[in-house]
């Protein structure tokens, strides 16, 4: 397509965002297609498609079976860690899906309840979220990685009738047995589940002593399928929970109407992938990717979408995604650039790429995090395929910036995420609120109406979505990332403006784990920063003040921090080192000088603000972190 392509859509999705979006829904098969494209609810929050009933499992299976594309695959299981291999047609996976929502109907489930899903990257939990959507119930998925204290805290806040769980995950060579993380869970919160239904893995069984405990195989066996339940498109799909700065999580919902309008639009728009094509998403339905991008846009499009039980290295070697491409015909790989730099380290020649053609694929997509330079250069060196960084947040759901291959192919800059998605009018705001230069830094932002699929409020919490998101600017949502837009409109995100960090792709909240580092006895203060790694993106560190009387032997006290954010966070934090230090550099009026803290432990130049309380606390952080 010409560029002029995407300035079409983009002038279009601005100056007319109701018909922009309007066509868009005419891609999907609609019970009673909207006729209220954009209306605002009691909130005042702008909603998409009011009017309109749906249901996203139908969008996503049975309308293509309908349409007689039933016998086309529609999801294939390639688990290197296990050893097995499966795939199931679009007939196949409706029939799975249809009998799974019988299944939790006949524990009670109905349309607006909630169930949680805490599952390893098996078949079953794409089928728990559609057979979810498919009874109008609202899924919440809990990474199978999380410590049960993280489970305990989405589990009382989501309150769901019903937990979807696995006897067992497999991580590198572990096997990680789940049943006993969800009992401390549930033992730990406030509110108790009704039913907590496992799917039985033949490597590590799950013992079911509790009245509460169920079988999956032995429910599915008496279950009847359920038909898909009409939703109204305002009707929340999920919740999915990320790192808020005060430690608790936030609960960003999602919509069913425009979240599966963006879908539909995204697949083509964004990755130029067409309906029977195999789009491969390597994450974890954990995260908003895997939501977006393993289970709802593939299958809403018509595509092949890949789940994958294994990690970029050591399943068998640094060459299993190459193999994925090559063994299943992938046109599109995504994934984090964090998954490529490992790859990378451990086969810096990429000589497992001679092994693998992969005739089919075309562009390799990355997100997450920040796609520094030298991971970019060597991926499209070594795969000799274009590199597409894009970016977009759990509360946003698809790309808010990228190149848009399906409606123009920019020249790339590095570093830069490239243009606003349609429908996305991102500025570049000041501390006043006032728009900046081209290449000068700021808030970045997006003048609202935002476009479908963007969150319209924080579950059980709507002050909580005002004053993170949109009360700083009026008319605007407030991204959290700061950045700047060059004289050419290309956008460059430089990070995150609060204390959220990204660790191998995943936000995790700083604050958080200094909550957890406080609780111990022997701490007196603490300030968690994220330092620069080169595999990772960042890596938490942190720095403790003990409290008089307590000496650190042998670095006891040190080892004892650590092992407790691995306990109450878990080991997807990669919190490894506790440094202990004399004082931490504070402004007058109290606030800790994080922003300095990352400086100086990423070597990075800073400036002593005027305000500082005590400039040699500085002094003490430098030798600490020599020392380190």
């Amino acid at each position: 397509m010409q560029e002029a392509s995407y300035q079409h859509h983009a002038d279009w999705a601005s100056r007319d965002p109701e018909g922009f979006w309007q066509a868009q829904a005419k891609q999907l098969d609609w019970f009673t297609f909207p006729q209220t494209i954009l209306s605002k609810d009691d909130n005042g929050i702008e909603r998409w498609f009011a009017d309109g009933t749906m249901n996203t499992a139908y969008m996503a299976l049975d309308a293509h079976v309908e349409q007689g594309r039933g016998e086309q695959t529609a999801l294939i299981y390639d688990s290197p860690v296990t050893d097995k291999k499966t795939t199931y047609t679009y007939a196949a996976l409706r029939d799975y899906v249809a009998k799974v929502a019988g299944m939790l109907a006949g524990l009670g489930i109905e349309k607006g309840d909630r169930v949680v899903i805490y599952m390893p990257m098996i078949p079953e939990a794409t089928v728990a979220m559609l057979a979810c959507a498919r009874l109008g119930a609202i899924h919440s998925v809990v990474f199978g990685g999380f410590a049960p204290n993280e489970l305990a805290v989405r589990i009382e806040d989501a309150e769901p009738k019903v937990v979807l769980t696995a006897s067992c995950g497999i991580e590198g060579a572990k096997t990680l047995a789940y049943k006993p993380m969800v009992d401390q869970a549930i033992m730990d919160s406030r509110y108790k589940p009704n039913h907590v239904v496992v799917y039985q893995r033949a490597m590590c069984r799950a013992h079911l002593d509790n009245p509460r405990d169920a079988d999956w195989a032995a429910l599915l066996a008496e279950a009847t399928p359920a038909p898909p339940v009409p939703v109204n498109a305002t009707d929340p799909l999920y919740i999915l929970y990320t790192s808020g700065t005060t430690g608790k999580p936030k609960g960003v919902v999602r919509d069913n109407g425009g979240h599966a309008v963006a879908m539909k639009y995204s697949m083509s728009a964004i990755y130029n992938v067409k309906p029977g094509e195999v789009f491969w998403a390597a994450s974890d339905v954990g995260w908003v990717v895997g939501h977006s991008y393993i289970v709802y846009a593939p299958l809403l499009h018509g595509c092949t979408t890949v789940m994958f039980e294994g990690k970029p290295v050591g399943t068998p070697d640094a060459g299993a995604f190459w193999r994925v491409c090559d063994e299943y015909n992938v046109s599109i790989l995504f994934s984090a650039p964090t998954a490529f730099r490992a790859i990378k380290k451990q086969d810096p020649n990429g000589e497992h790429l001679a092994r693998y053609p992969m005739t089919s694929l075309r562009t390799v997509f990355m997100a997450g995090e920040r796609l520094d330079p030298p991971t970019l250069e060597w991926v499209e060196e070594k795969t000799q395929r274009p590199v597409v960084d894009h970016w977009w947040q759990t509360e946003t759901g698809w790309a808010i910036a990228g190149n848009p291959l399906g409606l123009t192919c920019f020249a790339t800059k590095p570093g830069s995420a490239t243009m606003p998605s349609p429908g996305y009018q991102v500025q570049i705001l000041d501390e006043m609120g006032e728009l900046a230069a081209p290449n000068q830094q700021g808030y970045i932002a997006v003048k609202r109406p935002l476009p479908p699929s963007c969150l319209p409020t924080v579950w059980r919490n709507h002050d909580r979505f005002e004053a993170g998101y949109l009360s700083q600017f009026p008319g605007y949502y407030v991204s959290g990332d700061g950045g700047y837009m060059d004289e050419d409109g290309y956008v460059f995100v430089m990070g995150r403006i609060d204390d959220v960090i990204n660790v191998a792709g995943h936000r995790l909240s700083t604050g958080e784990m200094e909550e957890v580092l406080g609780s111990h006895e022997a701490v007196a203060e603490c300030a968690v920063v994220g330092m620069h790694d080169e595999l990772k993106g960042q890596l938490p560190i942190g720095l403790v003040v003990l409290k008089d009387g307590f000496v650190s032997v042998s670095g006891e006290i040190e080892q004892a921090l650590v092992q407790r954010v691995r306990d109450q966070i878990g080991a997807i934090a990669c919190f490894k080192q506790a440094v202990i230090v004399d004082k931490l550099p504070k402004t007058r009026s109290g606030k800790i000088l994080r922003r300095i803290i990352r400086q100086m432990a990423d070597g990075e130049s800073y400036q002593v603000p005027s305000t500082i309380d005590d400039p040699s606390s500085l002094e003490a952080i430098a030798s600490a972190l020599s020392a380190s």
